[in-house]
């Protein structure tokens, strides 16, 4: 079982057939959605705000979700909201930003404080997406700092939804060993 740690009471929540790898580690106001995975090495500090993973997204090896504080001049601070059917690659470090549903995040891709993704977009491998920014829907997004390349395919629209159900697939495949019918 992943290491689960309550934070001031608040206890991470895990939905339905959700996979936490053993090795992950899931601290405080932490929500897991529906049929979602948390692979090897993820860390997942929900301390001084929240963190929402929606349902069918993956969350791969290595990566790390934090939130930022709330404040006097930030009353919400910034908890970090993923979205559904969303695939965050290896290496991945989120911290208090909003990502819609159907996101694809590239290996190693940083995104920041206040930073908002919308719906249907890929972010290439090793990007940064600075504070505050947007990115908008249906664009591929490549750079350090992160640049609209060009919009997004019908192939690559698609690619989308069978990247988060590939790990919906792989998931249950891990379940099945871990938690035998």
């Amino acid at each position: 079982m992943a290491d689960s740690r309550s934070y001031r009471g608040i206890e991470p929540w895990l939905g339905e057939r959700v996979y936490v790898d053993p090795s992950s580690v899931l601290v405080g106001a932490v929500e897991v959605g529906n049929d979602s995975s948390i692979w090897p090495l993820v860390a997942a500090r929900g301390d001084v705000n929240k963190i929402v993973i929606g349902e069918r997204t993956n969350i791969q090896d290595g990566s790390v979700l934090h939130v930022t504080r709330k404040s006097p001049s930030l009353p919400e601070g910034h908890p970090l909201i993923i979205g559904d059917d969303v695939t965050v690659g290896h290496h991945v470090m989120l911290h208090g930003c909003r990502l819609g549903h159907r996101i694809l995040v590239g290996m190693s891709a940083t995104i920041m404080d206040g930073a908002v993704v919308e719906d249907d977009v890929i972010i290439g491998a090793g990007s940064l997406v600075p504070p505050s920014k947007v990115l908008e829907s249906g664009y591929l997004y490549v750079g350090s700092p992160v640049q609209q390349k060009r919009p997004l395919t019908d192939k690559e629209r698609e690619f989308l939804r069978v990247s988060a159900s590939n790990y919906v697939a792989l998931k249950d495949e891990y379940f099945i060993d871990v938690h035998p019918i």
